[in-house]
């Protein structure tokens, strides 16, 4: 270990940051309490501009997870309107994994959902067609087999210029744990939670096949302060799922997917 991760200094410089990490939203003393109201929700469109994400044969990972958090938002606005929303990307733009949690602390959110396309890995077609569902993705501290879809959504991080700012996520540095751990096992049960009543409407709602809430190291998850579900819309590789992906009606049941879970998700909150 560094020597200059000793002392008094080391200690003090900890707990201030993680004090300040905390003030950055409500969520963290309010979910303890049954008067927690979920009042913004954050929606990320995963990937944008030059990082298209997962290939299909015919479309892109970046443009399928904006279609599909344009009309989350506005069903928010016509369903649920009593609840705000805020997208971490409008366009086809490329927004920093660092800045796309900024922008979910900053504005206070109480939910952050990250909406992505899964990908087989590289084989046989036959692989491909057989891969599909959804998949729901909760923050998990590292843990074995299961790096290879965090090295996947992580690979944005290589597209960026300024690669020094991702240090500090390395878990195995005893600062980085200090704060890694107390950060976010205050948001980890509600992520799980949520993801449990997405998963039930994908499923017993839609009849859709489903991997289940599975835990992964995902940087845009790690250092979102509330809760945080990424979902795995589906296979974009393989043929039948990519045209559902595309389709007005996929995306759509997709979306009403996503709002009868956040009902739901409301409704266990009010009464805890």
């Amino acid at each position: 270990m560094n020597k200059k991760y000793f002392g008094p200094v080391f200690i003090v410089g900890i707990l201030g940051f993680y004090m300040l990490l905390c003030s950055f939203t409500p969520a963290a003393d309010t979910l303890k309490s049954s008067g927690f109201k979920l009042k913004k929700i954050i929606i990320d469109a995963g990937h944008g501009g030059k990082d298209a994400g997962a290939k299909g044969l015919s479309s892109l990972e970046k443009n399928v997870a904006l279609a599909i958090a344009r009309k989350l938002q506005a069903a928010i606005q016509a369903q649920i309107p009593d609840v705000a929303t805020v997208m971490t990307r409008s366009d086809d733009t490329f927004i920093e994994l660092r800045r796309r949690s900024d922008i979910a602390n900053k504005s206070q959110g109480n939910l952050f959902i990250s909406i992505h396309c899964n990908s087989s890995a590289e084989g046989t077609a036959y692989r491909a067609r057989k891969q599909s569902g959804v998949m729901l993705l909760v923050y998990g501290l590292k843990r074995a087999g299961e790096q290879l879809e965090a090295m996947r959504e992580n690979a944005s991080i290589l597209i960026e210029q300024d690669q020094q700012k991702y240090e500090a996520l390395d878990a195995t540095d005893p600062a980085n744990a200090i704060i890694l751990d107390a950060f976010t096992k205050k948001y980890r049960k509600q992520s799980i939670h949520f993801g449990e009543f997405l998963n039930q409407e994908f499923t017993e709602t839609d009849g859709r096949p489903s991997i289940g809430v599975r835990e992964q190291s995902l940087y845009v998850l790690a250092n979102s302060a509330m809760p945080a579900v990424l979902i795995e819309t589906g296979f974009i590789n393989n043929p039948e799922e990519e045209t559902y992906l595309n389709s007005e009606e996929g995306q759509q049941q997709i979306v009403q997917s996503i709002i009868r879970a956040i009902m739901a998700y409301r409704a266990a909150l009010t009464i805890q």
